[in-house]
């Protein structure tokens, strides 16, 4: 492994990868970091050299921890089940008219909320549903005010807008803002170090805000592929990795977390990854910065030495 991925990053085939960490059996095997112009978000850092301590945005993988600290909220009884209807959690915005009374809590952990979102443009447009939700003077009112536009549950559509109702009721069931929670119930406890990056309003971002080094992310994943380690509930690590939808593609999708035959994964922009191989023992995680690129080829390429495939 550590061969080819040398090989990989000698020869310029990675040019993206910011960092790089591989655990086998809890355990560091390869660990790796490299230089070049990182973001904030959209604010540039300049060109960083990056170390095991430097902090890099992980952007939607912020997703697939904001759904493992719902579970931890879950577990000391401070959110509604999956089950619960949406409006039920937000009675705040009982007056939003629509035909949404069938939409559950779930359907936000799957992405499948029926409603019109479209990320499909740049995140430097207004046209791109999460930034417009990012410009509204309310964001939870804006998500809850889209139109319905399928049956819920029927299909899976990318939207950092259930991410961010996700983060809320977390964030209201805890009553305290979402990083706190999280730092004092999953990160502190692993003494993982962390940032967010937070709205115009103030509030961290659950779809994409989380800021931390790559050996700590391997370490997030370690403690999910041994099950929660009594930090999360283990039946709740269950829930979350149980494939809900089938993508196009053909793998599946659990509560915010990507579902292959072998592997489980949380992705996002530039090239983040957190991906976990249960039959190996094996999590690696990478940090990169080819923001808004429409593939990440370093990433790939270096999970494919890795792998070995």
């Amino acid at each position: 492994m550590e061969e080819r991925v040398d090989e990989v990053l000698r020869d310029g085939r990675a040019p993206g990868v910011h960092g790089l960490v591989v655990l086998r059996g809890g355990r560091t095997v390869l660990e790796r970091y490299g230089k070049g112009e990182d973001f904030l978000w959209s604010h540039s850092l300049g060109v960083v050299e990056f170390d095991r301590d430097t902090l890099h945005d992980l952007r939607s993988v912020s997703k697939s921890i904001t759904a493992l600290v719902y579970g931890i909220a879950l577990g000391k009884g401070l959110v509604p089940d999956p089950e619960t209807p949406l409006a039920a959690a937000f009675p705040e915005y009982a007056d939003i008219s629509g035909d949404k009374g069938n939409i559950v809590i779930e359907h936000a952990l799957t992405m499948t909320l029926g409603l019109e979102w479209d990320e499909s443009v740049p995140y430097t447009s207004a046209a791109n549903s999460e930034i417009a939700m990012e410009m509204a003077p309310d964001r939870y009112r804006y998500i809850l005010e889209r139109p319905a536009v399928e049956q819920p549950g029927t299909r899976w559509s990318y939207c950092g807008g259930a991410s961010a109702l996700i983060g809320h009721l977390i964030a209201k069931g805890a009553g305290t803002t979402l990083d706190a929670f999280t730092r004092d119930t999953l990160l502190a406890p692993l003494g993982i170090d962390a940032a967010w990056n937070r709205g115009a309003d103030g509030v961290p971002s659950p779809a994409s805000g989380l800021r931390m080094a790559p050996r700590h992310l391997a370490a997030l994943g370690q403690l999910v592929l041994e099950g929660g380690r009594g930090l999360v509930p283990a039946e709740w690590i269950t829930r979350m990795l149980t494939p809900r939808v089938t993508l196009e593609d053909g793998t599946g999708y659990g509560y915010q977390w990507y579902l292959g035959d072998t592997w489980r994964a949380a992705f996002g922009n530039g090239g983040q990854r957190l991906c976990l191989v249960p039959d190996q023992d094996l999590v690696v995680a990478i940090t990169a910065g080819e923001y808004n690129a429409s593939d990440q080829p370093s990433a790939q390429a270096v999970m494919d030495a890795v792998m070995g495939w």
